[in-house]
């Protein structure tokens, strides 16, 4: 019980990462933790797409840049990327999906893995573009994007310390 915790309050988000690709044992762990997230009435409605090639993520950081349009890697360079989608017609796609995030980013720090949670994937894969790798990895169309999850190790300076909790983040109530 205290690893977990301490996981969940030692994990940050990293900004810079090496080139060492993920192991296929640690990010197959990583991907199962996340099919455990829960989901409503247990539909596991969400899907996980998990890409490695150095070829597909770049193309999949250009695309969310595009979004923006920023020019710079929003994806920081990381090897990785584990995209969530989710299907529209279940009511609880947008929270079941945010939950499987979770789980990824959690996972991640949990077997050393450094992460972070870049958004605009439902942009991403409204375009096109983004249609067109729905439909070559066998996702149903109407799915939408909830989150990329960028893994990696960190580059120097990649992870910030923690900054201090709010004042008034919690309110107890009697």
């Amino acid at each position: 019980m205290k690893e977990t915790i301490f996981d969940l309050k030692t994990r940050r988000s990293c900004r810079k990462y090496s080139q060492t690709q993920v192991p296929a044992e640690t990010l197959d762990l990583i991907l199962e933790a996340g099919t455990y997230a829960p989901t409503g009435r247990n539909r596991q409605a969400p899907v996980i797409v998990a890409v490695q090639n150095p070829e597909t993520v770049r193309a999949l950081s250009k695309l969310n840049a595009a979004v923006v349009g920023m020019e710079g890697d929003p994806f920081y360079g990381a090897p990785t990327v584990l995209i969530v989608l989710a299907d529209p017609a279940v009511s609880t796609h947008l929270h079941d999906g945010a939950l499987v995030m979770g789980n990824l980013l959690n996972a991640a720090h949990a077997v050393g893995v450094d992460s972070c949670y870049i958004f605009r994937a439902k942009e991403m894969f409204e375009t096109d573009e983004g249609k067109t790798y729905l439909r070559a990895w066998g996702v149903p169309e109407q799915y939408v994007g909830i989150g990329n999850c960028i893994l990696g190790y960190r580059e120097e300076g990649g992870v910030k310390e923690a900054s201090p909790r709010k004042e008034g983040y919690i309110i107890k109530v009697d």
